[in-house]
């Protein structure tokens, strides 16, 4: 890994550190095998414990802006969750592949699953979105050369997808919002 794309890592690592300050933070180093990791090399999950700034647990990659940022700009995403579970920290090295194996994501797309988000849920995609439940000082990542967005991987139902290609983003966000979701529920209804 070249000494940019260290330095870069590192900066995510240190933003979401500073961010939420007060909580503690593990660095997971998740092993995605030979073939898959020069896709994202160096890729790390920042498992971020509830604290004063969140009741929910946080996991954030650091590691795909250094592989495939354009001009300075690219992206890392976080998952927020009830608990701290070996299953999110897989979710995320896959967001973090899917992304830099060639399927660029960006805000308003969608990744199916493949299963439920966790076993019984109805959640079966990952809708990216805006940190909601973080806001700006999150999703805003200064870089060396450059920036980063920190984007929201929510678990929706194929239901809510469905609705959203039919209704658009913003149609799929209002539901959330009148029914008031609990998004780190994996048990929530679906809203569509």
């Amino acid at each position: 890994m070249s000494d940019a794309r260290l330095l870069a890592v590192e900066a995510v690592e240190s933003h979401v550190r500073a961010f939420f300050t007060g909580h503690t933070v593990a660095v997971v180093n998740y092993d995605l095998g030979a073939d898959r990791r020069e896709v994202v090399p160096e890729l790390r999950v920042l498992v971020v414990e509830p604290g004063p700034r969140s009741d929910s647990w946080a996991f954030v990659t650091a590691g795909c802006w250094a592989s495939v940022e354009k001009h300075g700009h690219g992206l890392e995403f976080v998952m927020t969750a009830y608990v701290r579970d070996q299953r999110f920290i897989e979710l995320m090295t896959m967001v973090a592949y899917y992304h830099c194996g060639g399927h660029q994501l960006d805000l308003e797309h969608s990744i199916p699953i493949g299963e439920p988000w966790v076993p019984g849920s109805a959640c079966d995609h990952l809708l990216i979105s805006l940190p909601y439940l973080h806001g700006p000082d999150l999703e805003h990542c200064p870089l060396p050369g450059g920036h980063a967005r920190i984007l929201w991987t929510l678990p929706v139902t194929t239901a809510e997808i469905e609705f959203r290609r039919r209704h658009g983003h913003e149609a799929l966000e209002q539901l959330f919002d009148e029914a008031e979701i609990i998004p780190t529920d994996p048990f929530r209804a679906s809203v569509a």
